[in-house]
């Protein structure tokens, strides 16, 4: 043994034991202390997988301001577009589940992607947990005055005796509009062609040309169009008539009962993220959509404020992924 390599004495072993006992008792002590540390203590990220601008983009930033107040820390939109939502959806998935990071999405990403894309990169209902549907909107199916007919029913005569003469148009494969469309084509047997474009002003200007005869449009595009008579408005695709649109009735009162197709804007956050805080987030946001303020912005935007439990959005995705996902696989759609 080396001289200088002493065997530490009984004595001073003792001691070492002590500190050693004394830092592990000191660590303890502080765990606890970090652990309860309050959320929120720093600034939260609301990512929007969609451009400035846009609806769900517009009603985050709604929505973002009183939550501020609520919680003491800044609520910071942060707009992550691309591939239809999914990109910015995948980042929140992948994200850290501490209550720093929180999902403002619409039905897209959630419902029909899925179904769409093969290689998603997540998995809405096992990446993410759900907290509180914000808003709903229903589509509008509107015509062209020129087929001179005033109810859903006429419609479909219509549609049955010019078979495959007609047009509707959309924003695209496995938009909102495209799949309402054939959900009522498969529904009612009809034969419609597709006409995609790249936006719904696109579709108004084919309409009012005469190139398609139809389509499903949401209701900030198609409204101001039904007050001027350039289209005329059926129904609405939600189950209940529209607060914002009382004089329009639904899909279900025409003799298509459980007939919805609809938008919605949503809140989530990644899985595993502690209940406590996906509990505190979800109270705050639903007092925030009863406020006069938020649920005035809403109705000028031709959306229904809700406000749910987390359960209440985790079985509306569930349900409408079911719906949808069968009229995707049924026209054997993908978009990758």
């Amino acid at each position: 043994m080396n001289p200088h390599q002493r065997r530490p004495t009984a004595r001073r072993r003792q001691l070492l034991q002590t500190v050693f006992a004394g830092l592990a008792a000191s660590l303890v002590m502080v765990a606890p202390a970090i652990a309860q540390d309050p959320w929120p203590s720093k600034p939260i990220r609301l990512v929007v997988p969609f451009p400035p601008g846009s609806s769900p983009d517009v009603i985050a930033r709604l929505i973002a301001e009183p939550l501020r107040e609520a919680l003491g820390q800044p609520v910071v939109v942060d707009n992550r577009p691309g591939a239809g939502g999914n990109i910015g959806t995948a980042a929140v998935a992948k994200a850290e589940p501490d209550g720093y990071t929180v999902l403002f999405t619409i039905n897209g990403p959630l419902v029909t992607a899925p179904a769409l894309y093969r290689k998603l990169g997540y998995a809405p209902l096992k990446d993410l947990a759900p907290v509180t549907l914000v808003a709903t909107s229903p589509n509008v199916l509107v015509v062209n005055p020129a087929m001179n007919v005033t109810t859903t029913g006429a419609f479909i005569d219509q549609v049955k005796q010019s078979a495959g003469k007609l047009n509707y148009g959309s924003v695209g494969a496995g938009s909102s509009a495209h799949l309402a469309m054939e959900l009522l084509k498969n529904r009612e047997n009809l034969d419609i062609q597709h006409v995609p474009y790249p936006g719904f002003p696109q579709v108004i200007t084919a309409m009012l040309g005469g190139f398609v005869q139809a389509g499903f449009m949401v209701p900030a595009i198609a409204m101001p169009q039904v007050k001027t008579g350039q289209v005329k408005a059926l129904a609405v695709t939600s189950l209940q008539r529209s607060p914002s649109l009382p004089d329009i009735p639904t899909m279900a009162e025409q003799g298509l009962p459980g007939f919805e197709v609809i938008s919605w804007q949503a809140v989530l956050v990644p899985s595993s993220t502690p209940q406590p805080i996906v509990d505190r987030l979800n109270t705050e946001i639903v007092k925030a959509i009863g406020s006069k303020t938020v649920q005035d912005r809403l109705a000028s935007q031709y959306f229904t404020p809700v406000g749910s439990t987390p359960a209440e959005l985790s079985a509306r995705i569930v349900s409408e992924t079911k719906t949808l996902g069968a009229v995707i696989e049924r026209l054997k759609l993908t978009l990758d």
